[in-house]
């Protein structure tokens, strides 16, 4: 597949370098004379990478790799300046950037240079996909299932979440299969590792239980052998069938 690089700016000698390079390169280089051509170009969501200058018509190169920051956008960023100090370079590399390239610059390493960007925006973006397919397997699940899921991942055994939901060891084991039979997994290893990497997972247990150890028992929610919880227990209706 053909990539896409974005040259931002007039001034750099290296953008030339990389035109003529294209063919060879196995990329695309589009130029723009300023930010807010690029930005009101290309669309969100693109993929490649962005070289620019720091000098630009209108807004710098810091302010252009801000806003797409804001935006989310993956593209990673390559400064080139041709006048700079250290400082300039601490700050594009603390806000993120992939690179920052002193000129004049060699093609050759211009060239491996723009290469790192693309491999490692492919990788973002392939890291990207494969959470997102992990978070839509998890918003599959019911709510009941979701909570059965939050208890075996918090070291609870199937009765200890049974007491915990108030219902039956039986019930739960049914819930257990169904959440593994949605979420494709056959192990409790395969189910470890799906909840150490699913996002929304995290995001719907934060602050409500620890996966990393197992918790104590709710003593509030165990039956006590007493007529009174014996006959409230015969009163109540049978244990919840999942749906």
């Amino acid at each position: 597949m053909l990539r896409t690089i974005f040259l931002i700016g007039d001034d750099s000698p290296s953008y030339a370098a990389l035109v003529d390079l294209q063919d060879t390169g196995g990329f695309k280089a589009i130029r723009f004379h300023s930010a807010e051509d690029f930005l009101d170009a290309v669309p969100s969501g693109q993929s490649g990478c962005v070289l620019t200058e720091i000098q630009l018509a209108g807004m710098d190169g810091f302010e252009l790799h801000a806003t797409l920051v804001e935006r989310r956008a993956s593209l990673p960023v390559i400064f080139l300046a041709a006048h700079a100090d250290v400082s300039m370079a601490v700050r594009a590399m603390q806000a993120g950037a992939f690179d920052f390239l002193q000129e004049p610059i060699d093609s050759a390493a211009l060239l491996r240079c723009v290469h790192a960007a693309l491999i490692n925006q492919e990788r973002q973006y392939l890291a990207a996909e494969k959470q997102r397919a992990l978070d839509l397997k998890y918003e599959r699940l019911t709510p009941r299932e979701r909570d059965v899921l939050k208890l075996v991942a918090s070291g609870r055994s199937n009765k200890q979440a049974a007491q915990y939901l108030s219902i039956s060891h039986r019930t739960v084991e049914v819930y257990r299969g169904r959440l593994m039979q949605k979420l494709e997994l056959k192990t409790l290893v395969e189910l470890a590792a799906f909840v150490g990497a699913c996002a929304a997972f995290r995001a719907d247990t934060d602050g409500q239980m620890s996966t990393s150890a197992p918790l104590a028992v709710d003593r509030s929610m165990t039956v006590r052998h007493t007529p009174q919880t014996r006959s409230a227990r015969v009163r109540g209706a049978r244990d919840p069938q999942p749906a």
